[in-house]
C-alpha cells in the first residue's frame, strides 16, 4: 500500500480542491444574494406602481363623482323647483363670487321645466360690489321671466351682503332663530403708531399725490382722511338702504334701528318686515311654487379646480417671496 501522507502533490491537490469549493460556494452565494436583491427591488417597484395606479384611480373616481353628471338636469323633464345656494362669504374669486351665483341663477331661470327659483342663503355677507352684481342680475332675470318667482330661504344667517341679495326676492322665508339684518357698511384696520413709538421704529414713506398714503396704519389718524372715509361709507350705506326699501316696499316697517347695522332673529325680522314668513326649501317648493321636486343648480368647484387653485396659490406665494424684496413702492 502506498502512503500519500508525505506526498506534497497530494496536499496541493487537496488545497486546490478546497479552494475550488470555496470559490464555487462564494459564487453561488453572490448569485443567490443578487437574485434576492433583484427580487426585493422588483417587489418594491411593483408595490410602488400598484400604489401609483391606486392613487390615480382614486383621484379619477373622486373627480368623476365630484363633477356634475352629463344630462343630470336634462333627465328631469318634469316640473321642478330650481335651487341655488349661497353658503359662506360673498367674495370675488370664491365659490360665492358674483360670476358663480349669477351663472347658476341664469341656468335656473332659463330652464323651461323650472317653475320657480329658491335662493338658499347662509352667509355673513362680504363684498358690496359682488352682492350688488347679484342683486342687479336677479332683478333683470325677474323682469325677463316674470312668470317665475324667486324666493329666498334663510338658514342660520343672512347678514349684510347676504341680505343685500335677499332684498331682491319676491318673498323671504326664515327660521324663527335665523339671524337677519346687519344693514350697514364696515371698513376696519389697525393703527400701529403707539407700538412703533415703544419699539423706536420710524415710518418713512414718500408719495406723489397728497392722499396716496390714504389711511396709512403706520401714521397717526388724518382727520381729513377719516372724514372722507366716513362720507364714502355713508354713500355705500345709502345704496344698501335704497335697495332694501325698493325690495321690501310697503312690507318694511322702518324704525330708527332698521338700518343701524343691528341683527334680529327670524321671528323679529318678520315683525319688522325684513322677512315674510317661516319656511324651508322643501316647504316653499311644495306649498308656494307647487313643484315638489328640487333640482340644485348651484355651481360647485370640482376636485381638479380646487387642486389647480391650491397649486396656483402655492406657486404665487413662492413667486411673491422671491419678488417681494425687489418690489417697488407704486401700489
Amino acid at each position: 500500500m502506498q502512503d500519500n501522507t508525505s506526498d506534497p502533490s497530494a496536499g496541493a491537490g487537496r488545497a486546490a480542491g478546497a479552494a475550488d469549493l470555496t470559490w464555487e460556494r462564494q459564487t453561488i452565494e453572490k448569485l443567490a444574494f443578487a437574485a434576492l436583491k433583484e427580487q426585493k427591488t422588483a417587489r418594491r417597484w411593483g408595490i410602488f406602481f400598484k400604489l401609483l395606479t391606486f392613487a390615480y384611480l382614486t383621484l379619477l373616481l373622486i373627480v368623476l363623482l365630484d363633477l356634475p353628471l352629463p344630462g343630470k338636469r336634462a333627465a328631469t323633464a318634469e316640473k321642478h323647483t330650481a335651487l341655488v345656494e349661497v353658503q359662506g362669504v360673498i367674495e370675488p374669486g370664491g365659490k360665492n363670487s358674483a360670476d358663480h351665483i349669477t351663472s347658476a341663477l341664469a341656468n335656473a331661470f332659463k330652464d323651461q321645466n323650472s317653475a320657480g327659483v329658491v335662493l338658499r342663503i347662509n352667509s355673513p355677507g362680504g363684498s358690496p360690489v359682488q352682492s350688488g352684481i347679484v342683486y342687479d342680475e336677479i332683478r333683470r332675470l325677474r323682469e325677463k321671466y316674470p312668470d317665475k318667482p324667486l324666493h329666498v330661504v334663510v338658514e342660520d344667517l343672512c347678514a349684510s351682503g347676504g341680505y343685500y341679495i335677499a332684498a331682491s326676492a319676491d318673498r323671504i322665508y326664515v327660521d324663527k332663530a335665523s339671524l337677519i339684518g346687519s344693514i350697514g357698511v364696515l371698513m376696519d384696520g389697525f393703527g400701529f403708531t403707539g407700538a412703533m413709538e415703544k419699539l423706536g421704529v420710524e415710518r418713512r414713506v414718500y408719495t406723489a399725490g397728497e392722499n396716496k398714503a390714504f389711511m396709512d396704519p403706520f401714521a397717526p389718524t388724518n382727520e381729513k382722511h377719516r372724514e372722507y372715509t366716513q362720507a364714502m361709507l355713508a354713500e355705500i350705506h345709502q345704496q344698501f338702504i335704497d335697495v332694501v326699501k325698493k325690495g321690501r316696499g310697503k312690507r318694511l316697517k322702518e324704525t330708527p334701528e332698521t338700518f343701524s347695522g343691528l341683527m334680529w332673529t327670524g321671528a323679529k325680522s318678520i315683525e319688522m318686515g325684513l322677512a315674510d314668513a317661516y319656511g324651508t326649501v322643501d316647504m316653499v317648493a311644495r306649498d308656494v311654487i307647487k313643484a315638489e321636486t328640487v333640482i340644485d343648480y348651484t355651481e360647485r368647484e370640482n376636485v381638479a379646480e380646487r387642486l389647480a387653485k391650491r397649486f396656483g396659490a402655492a406657486m404665487a406665494g413662492v413667486f411673491a417671496e422671491r419678488l417681494a424684496p425687489r418690489a417697488g413702492a407704486i401700489r
